[in-house]
């Protein structure tokens, strides 16, 4: 009788950890084989190696940004395989896996909770089983009603055919849901400007898509008493709000007499545009209107958004909603000479405070870094190349058309850039350290003078 083959992970490997960039990193490497194939390309020829891992490793990681066009270059098997790589990546791999394993066997093992624990960052392992399977109905439920809701609006308005205006519903809806930038126009949503039938829509799903799963999670039995939100719900939820509505008001400021985005336009339409232009930037990445053509302003604040992103565990990137507000408290808390930070009727303890701070200065160090790489590479502006790199580590996969014209050198420099930004600063930095030793000892304290 054959026994099942069972292949041994090495410890130093199989750690959670570690194993979370290594699985992303994998689906990667199965992503680019699988475009590599010439079925995958449109037209005659087979595709380009950078342009499959590169398109690869931007579905992964559910940024969007590319280096050719998904309309043209790539076949309907392509656009396939990048809507399935979107989808598993937007979940992410080790969520599916537990949620299939769940769905079939219905048993979890430890080190696949502490695994999906990594990846969904669930503070009690009790909460990963009953949170994934809200994960999936809620990612299935938004999903679809987004998809038919689009399909309505491209039957009736912009295409003659149903089954194609179910696939560009289908694909919208999970592009947006997922936070990725990839579209089968040309110029994303550019055709449909102006269109709350079709922006509005899909600037809910990326809203809801960008709130962070245990937020939902937990939004789906609280919804009705905001009073019993945990502070990570609270931070999350009116934080989000709060910066869609700064940057729909910042956007429909300075561009509104701009004649190449908003000058010109209806009052409507200018108003949609301007709760795409408050959310986007986010971590959506698609777009009805050419972010190379804004003001210089408007374009610090799409970096500034999207360096902040969206919820935790969420299909958005960035340092995070909760990241950035826990350090604004900090700041708060110093300033008035509060010994303890306090949310509410919370305080916050010190170790959260030092992942915060980590989380954000290693952000910096690293889009920093990047952009000085890339501007050496090439010789564009400073502010496109900030622009470009902003959106890559935060996930997003807005553009101002710089993306396509980088070098195969800088291209690989985004890639790094957007895999960082997807897997997670702290998780990326924890993979290369495992051994976390508890000190016995205390040193003397001293006291440096700061400012």
């Amino acid at each position: 009788m054959l026994r099942p083959l069972r292949l041994k992970i090495p410890a130093s490997i199989s750690h959670p950890v570690r194993l979370l960039p290594l699985t992303f990193a994998a689906l990667i490497v199965v992503g680019t084989l699988l475009l590599l194939l010439p079925v995958a390309r449109a037209g005659e020829g087979s595709p380009s190696f950078m342009a499959a891992l590169f398109t690869s490793a931007s579905a992964v990681t559910v940024t969007g940004l590319a280096t050719v066009d998904t309309s043209s270059y790539w076949s309907p098997t392509g656009q396939g395989i990048i809507l399935a790589l979107v989808e598993i990546g937007g979940l992410g791999i080790i969520a599916l896996a537990t949620v299939l394993g769940l769905f079939i066997g219905g048993r979890l093992g430890l080190r696949t909770r502490l695994v999906a624990q990594a990846d969904m960052h669930v503070v009690n392992i009790g909460e990963v089983r009953p949170l994934f399977r809200r994960v999936a109905i809620t990612m299935l439920f938004f999903q679809t009603i987004t998809a038919v809701v689009l399909t309505i609006r491209y039957r009736g308005a912009y295409f003659s055919d149903l089954p194609t205006a179910i696939w560009h519903g289908v694909f919208d809806a999970i592009m947006a849901f997922n936070n990725a930038g990839f579209s089968l126009n040309r110029d994303s949503l550019t055709g449909y400007a102006g269109d709350g039938l079709i922006i509005i829509p899909i600037s809910i799903a990326v809203f809801v898509g960008a709130i962070g799963f245990p937020v939902l999670a937990e939004l789906f039995q609280e919804w009705r008493t905001p009073a019993r939100w945990t502070i990570h719900t609270r931070l999350t939820v009116w934080g989000s709000f709060g910066l869609l509505l700064i940057g729909a008001a910042a956007f429909l400021l300075l561009e509104w007499n701009n004649p190449d985005t908003l000058g010109g336009s209806a009052f409507g339409h200018k108003l949609v545009t301007g709760i795409e232009g408050g959310i986007m930037p986010r971590s959506g990445g698609l777009n009805s209107f050419d972010w190379g053509a804004v003001r210089p302003e408007t374009l610090n604040i799409g970096v500034i958004l999207m360096f902040i992103g969206g919820g935790s565990a969420s299909t958005a990137g960035g340092i995070k909603i909760t990241t950035f507000l826990l350090l604004a408290y900090v700041i708060w808390a110093e300033l008035r000479g509060d010994p303890d930070i306090t949310v509410g009727t919370r305080s916050i303890g010190p170790r959260v405070v030092r992942t915060a701070i980590t989380i954000a200065l290693l952000a910096v160090m690293l889009v920093t870094v990047t952009t000085f790489l890339v501007m050496l590479m090439t010789d564009f502006e400073f502010d496109e190349v900030l622009f470009e790199c902003t959106s890559a580590f935060a996930t997003v996969g807005l553009s101002t058309g710089l993306t396509p014209r980088l070098p195969a050198d800088a291209q690989l420099v985004i890639i790094v850039l957007m895999f960082l930004g997807r897997v997670g600063t702290i998780a990326a930095a924890g993979a290369l350290v495992l051994r976390r030793r508890i000190p016995r000892y205390h040193l003397p304290e001293e006291q440096p003078i700061i400012g």
